[in-house]
């Protein structure tokens, strides 16, 4: 593990390599789980905000789950996170082709929002968890993101650097910058 202020990172994310490879995947992130995408606190109010403006861009059946459940719920662990249709796809979820995308995004992408997606749909395969003292990213090891660790294997990028941007989101960017630096130093005594 490697500590940045109050932050703990898995030397998984300056050491593995990963960029996604939707064309393998489909965007099934945006299925799979036992729950929708963690949603931090502030992002439940920008969800209930901007539900106007993304509505319009939905499936009807994300439509639906929104209306029946509410644009977050609460899980079983009693965490925020995005409702589901039929307790499978994120009911922000779209297709593009048969490719699942995020629809909060397809908003952002259009000008539609300012607000671009969840940070744990921005950062993934990488979570964040903030505990009392301090805050925790882990690299999950999807089997589903198969493709995205060859993809990354094969044009050499890293998880830290295909992350680039919702790691500044989530840390900020002087302490990507100390990230950014661990990670040069560690593949220097590798």
């Amino acid at each position: 593990m490697l500590y940045i202020d109050n932050i703990l990172i898995s030397l998984d994310i300056i050491t593995r390599k990963f960029a996604c490879d939707l064309r393998q995947c489909r965007g099934v992130c945006c299925r799979d789980g036992d729950s929708g995408a963690p949603l931090l606190e502030e992002e439940v109010g920008v969800l209930e905000n901007i539900w106007p403006d993304i509505m319009p861009l939905l499936r009807p059946e994300g439509i639906d789950a929104v209306r029946e459940q509410g644009t977050s719920i609460k899980d079983w662990e009693d965490d925020h996170v995005t409702p589901l249709i039929d307790d499978l796809d994120c009911a922000y979820s779209v297709f593009s082709g048969n490719i699942l995308m995020c629809g909060i995004e397809k908003a952002w992408t259009e000008g539609k929002t300012d607000f671009r997606k969840p940070l744990s749909c921005h950062l993934f395969p990488v979570r964040l968890k903030n505990y009392n003292d301090f805050t925790a990213l882990n690299y999950e090891e999807w089997p589903v993101c198969l493709g995205g660790r060859r993809k990354g294997r094969k044009d050499g990028i890293y998880l830290y650097e295909f992350l680039k941007e919702p790691l500044i989101r989530a840390l900020g960017r002087e302490k990507y910058k100390k990230l950014i630096a661990a990670a040069i130093q560690l593949q220097k005594e590798s």
